[in-house]
């Protein structure tokens, strides 16, 4: 009997390809159950606060290393951290239909967002540089829906786009409105950001999210160590607190930590909806930048804040609605070629 002439709804069937299963934390997780999806956000917030640091701890850093030196150690220390993780977790190797999307994940977000970024910092200030990161949203939520399927709605994409033009808005107007020689580094930083982050969330639906930022940092530790030997002895290095500081966070809270409660938030409500948190992220950057590094901080600054907010809300509440609809159709699609 073929599943389409039960009488049961499509959705209602169990039988599966144990292959395709996603791990409990995956956003397959029933949407029925609210707990799941607030855990998922809170996740994803996380990260984002993680995130947020990222660009004032690599101002730190890059007081005591040079640019690629700075990149190359970061890369070579959360490795260490992630392998040392897996190792003590005896985590099994990735099937090999998934090396190819980790090295996606390692590309964009290990080696190509922090190599870039890092070179434009030194020439943008903290806040120039967050224009990046408010455009990434919405980025990170067009190439998640070309690539894993997610149709969020009409409203979900007003919301994004409204929420975007009050972030670049904002920070352009807080960086004066002058561009920098490092806006192609910036934008550049977008794109692979953009691709680590949606293929990241992908797999993240198959494997637990810190496995997914584990291995693709193992990945790329050999070129990761062989940019260390050959950028240390180029590059100067005067060691202070500030920079060791800096170098620990990029390395461990905002690569390895950072990413791993990311993607878990990412796979538990979806690629869209997860990457609207990052709305935040420009106004968090500039916050931490004003405590830390003496920036300024416009007076602009509350009602962009509240903007912001109102945009991720309206974006989380349509993108439930599209995430139910999705999987609904990803259920009855699956459950056709079923036989009983």
């Amino acid at each position: 009997m073929r599943a389409q002439d039960s009488a049961t709804p499509p959705s209602a069937i169990a039988v599966a390809d144990p292959a395709a299963t996603p791990h409990p934390t995956s956003a397959a997780t029933s949407p029925a159950v609210p707990p799941a999806g607030r855990s998922g956000t809170v996740l994803a917030g996380l990260g984002v606060v993680a995130f947020s640091l990222t660009f004032p701890a690599t101002a730190w850093g890059l007081e005591s290393f040079g640019p690629w030196s700075l990149v190359a150690l970061r890369s070579v220390l959360a490795a260490l951290v992630a392998g040392g993780v897996l190792l003590a977790a005896r985590a099994p190797l990735p099937a090999r239909r998934h090396w190819a999307g980790l090295a996606v994940v390692g590309g964009g977000v290990v080696v190509g967002f922090p190599l870039l970024t890092t070179l434009a910092l030194q020439t943008s200030t903290t806040s120039h540089a967050a224009v990046v990161v408010g455009l990434l949203p919405l980025t990170t939520a067009v190439l998640g829906s070309l690539r894993t399927g997610e149709r969020p709605s009409l409203a979900f994409w007003i919301a994004a786009f409204a929420g975007a033009a009050v972030v670049i808005a904002f920070t352009v107007q807080q960086s004066g409105g002058a561009l920098t020689t490092g806006d192609l580094y910036l934008f550049g930083a977008l794109l692979v950001c953009a691709a680590g982050y949606t293929e990241g969330g992908r797999l993240a639906r198959v494997m637990p999210g810190w496995q997914v930022i584990g291995w693709a940092l193992v990945l790329c530790l050999p070129l990761a160590v062989a940019g260390s030997l050959v950028a240390l002895p180029l590059e100067p290095v005067h060691l202070n607190a500030h920079g060791v500081l800096g170098l620990v966070w990029v390395a461990a809270g905002s690569t390895f930590l950072g990413l791993y409660v990311w993607y878990r938030g990412m796979a538990a409500i979806g690629v869209a909806r997860a990457s609207q948190l990052q709305l935040a992220q420009p106004l968090l950057t500039l916050v931490w930048s004003f405590f830390l590094l003496g920036e300024e901080l416009s007076a602009a600054a509350p009602v962009a804040a509240v903007a912001v907010l109102v945009c991720i809300a309206a974006t989380q509440r349509a993108g439930r609605g599209a995430g139910r609809r999705s999987r609904t159709v990803r259920s009855g699609r699956e459950s056709r070629p079923a036989r009983s």
